[in-house]
């Protein structure tokens, strides 16, 4: 897979094949066999071109990544300490990416007004009618109007 994500493009297996053999020596069939299992297994799809095929990944990389970081989580039976013990494992550079991430996500931060230089104050936490929901709470996010029946 690889190899196919690398060129982002279909992809025959010569060129798989030329592209491998640039570091070790292996056979045409071995690089059809390996493409043919992808293809059965759904991760590439082919398209025959002449009397080979052409073989194009069905997902991306990083939709890969983030589907078994995804699994991965889903497993744990504490998710909130599987996520510290793993930004615990983050490199800088690796938890600027996620603060990126997390921007991406969630948007552009709405303008806040200016503070008088002279006067600070606490820091923003949100209220539970602004985390769950007008007139909710956090552990029900129902509003007024679903929990009054009108």
């Amino acid at each position: 897979m690889t190899r196919v994500w690398k060129w982002n493009r279909p992809v025959t297996v010569r060129e798989v094949l030329e592209d491998l053999q640039q570091e070790r020596s292996i056979a045409y069939t071995t690089v059809m066999t390996v493409l043919d299992n992808l293809h059965q297994k759904g991760w590439v799809r082919r398209e025959a071109e002449g009397r080979a095929y052409r073989y194009e990944a069905v997902s991306t990389r990083a939709a890969y990544a983030a589907a078994l970081m995804n699994d991965a989580w889903a497993q744990s039976d504490n998710p909130a300490a599987a996520l510290v013990a793993f930004f615990g494992m983050m490199s800088e550079e690796q938890r600027h990416a996620l603060r990126d991430a997390v921007r991406m996500v969630q948007g552009p931060e709405p303008a806040e007004p200016a503070e008088p230089a002279t006067t600070r104050s606490a820091p923003r936490v949100p209220s539970a009618d602004t985390t769950a929901g007008k007139g909710g709470t956090a552990e029900n996010p129902a509003s007024a109007t679903e929990r009054d029946g009108r």
